[in-house]
């Protein structure tokens, strides 16, 4: 193995390397940005660790990663049911009235015959929030427990796949921007699930900053539960490092082998990454054309009215004087699924091509798209707003249409390619020598400048 203290500086490392036996396996971290493998030297809490070649995050210390998580899960858990139970808006027209939950536009999607919109508005807003917190609760006080469940591994490894998945923010965001197109119809109510859903917002949001699942990972090994035991007999000396991509657990191991600590299969990078994901962003542009060209929803008032299109709704905010929500609702459904798709493409390109050009710069970029992949959704659930309220037959009516199915598959794809894709390619195949010639791989030192508060 090869240890050193480095910086990276101008696309190569520099610093002193020096032979040395090899290091602890607990402290290993394989970037998942870069790949670079890193041995992390301090856990002070509040700060985090970054890489030094592409200055991802690899490890947050906090000074309490069990306790506080756990209190924070179940008050965004218990503030979600309560939520969901609970009147969301009313909009009244005419002497008529017309209530909705925060799941009643599920059923208006069905109601129109758009299936696919229904299950993914219930899975997003519904299913997955509740779904998670309800693991991470029984994870973190299972790992608390005398005697810790030999499942939490499989519940934890749910967890971190759930991830991008819930969606309640987003959905807050759209209602938002809903309320702003109803008011002008009609009489609207704000139901104490509005403000509820702000309150579930908030509290995941400080969940969220709070749970550190490495800090799970290493206490339920610390406890011995283990999805598979350890393997016998010592490690060869040709066996490669292997970083898990759920975990992050680094081992040596065959390729093909189970994690020891969460059970998933390892490999070196993701699995056919770049032909699954050029399959996945072909098929988002293809619907992204009728996405934006067929009309996502029909607005009939008193007989007048017609189909309105993504860019339709944003010309009607400009026109209407509310600028800051067509800034909004265009960066969100047009500009960012636009920039997923040429953003993939292009660093899918500059692996075929093995170039070495602003790799920082497309990681970078890489990061972006993965967060704000989700946030395009924010049509999709303006659309389910308004068709959950507006149905007052002759007088007012609002349906969904075509395009409102095509942009969500849209978004979805484009999710599916991002979390398909692996950055680290692009590292690979710009610095094809960055193995050790026995098979072992580079080994960096985090220096105290690579930890930021």
């Amino acid at each position: 193995m090869i240890q050193g203290q480095s910086r990276w500086q101008g696309g190569r490392s520099v610093g002193r390397q020096t032979r040395c036996e090899e290091p602890s396996r607990g402290k290993l971290r394989a970037c998942d940005d870069c790949g670079l493998l890193v041995r992390l030297l301090h856990e002070e809490a509040g700060v985090d660790c970054r890489c030094p070649r592409c200055d991802a995050v690899l490890r947050r210390h906090r000074g309490s990663p069990l306790h506080a998580p756990l209190a924070l899960a179940l008050a965004s858990l218990i503030l979600c049911l309560l939520t969901l139970s609970t009147p969301f808006l009313t909009v009244r027209l005419l002497g008529q009235s017309r209530g909705s939950q925060v799941e009643t536009g599920a059923w208006a999607f069905a109601d129109d015959g758009l299936w696919v919109l229904s299950l993914v508005l219930i899975a997003t807003v519904v299913l997955v929030p509740v779904l998670r917190l309800s693991l991470r609760i029984l994870v973190l006080g299972g790992v608390q427990m005398r005697q810790p469940s030999r499942w939490l591994p499989s519940l934890l490894r749910w967890h971190e796949h759930l991830g991008a998945w819930s969606m309640l923010e987003v959905f807050l965001f759209g209602a938002l921007v809903s309320y702003t197109r109803l008011v002008d119809l009609a009489a609207v109510e704000l139901g104490p699930a509005v403000y509820g859903l702000a309150a579930v917002v908030l509290a995941m949001v400080a969940a969220d900053a709070a749970f550190e699942p490495q800090a799970v990972w290493d206490a339920l090994e610390s406890r011995g539960v283990m999805a598979h035991p350890a393997r016998q007999g010592p490690a060869h000396a040709k066996t490669p490092l292997v970083s898990c991509h759920c975990c992050r657990r680094v081992e040596p191991a065959r390729l093909g082998e189970p994690c020891t600590r969460c059970g998933t299969p390892l490999h070196h990078r993701k699995v056919n990454s770049t032909a699954r994901c050029w399959a996945l962003i072909t098929a988002a542009a293809i619907l992204y054309v009728p996405a934006n060209l067929f009309p996502v929803m029909t607005i009939v008032t008193l007989g007048r009215g017609g189909p309105h299109t993504i860019m339709g709704g944003v010309v009607e905010f400009l026109e209407s004087g509310f600028w800051p929500l067509a800034l909004i609702v265009f960066t969100a459904s047009v500009a960012v699924p636009m920039l997923k798709l040429v953003g993939l493409a292009m660093m899918l390109v500059a692996i075929h091509h093995r170039s070495a050009r602003g790799l920082r710069f497309r990681t970078r970029l890489y990061r972006l798209i993965e967060v704000l992949g989700r946030w395009s959704m924010i049509d999709v659930f303006v659309v389910a707003v308004l068709i959950a309220l507006v149905r007052f037959g002759t007088l007012a009516s609002i349906t969904a249409e075509v395009g409102a199915a095509c942009f969500g598959a849209v978004v979805i794809l484009t999710m599916l390619a991002a979390e398909a894709f692996d950055p680290r390619q692009m590292w690979d195949v710009a610095m094809p020598s960055a193995e050790d010639g026995a098979g072992a791989r580079a080994i960096f030192v985090v220096p105290e400048s690579n930890h930021t508060a």
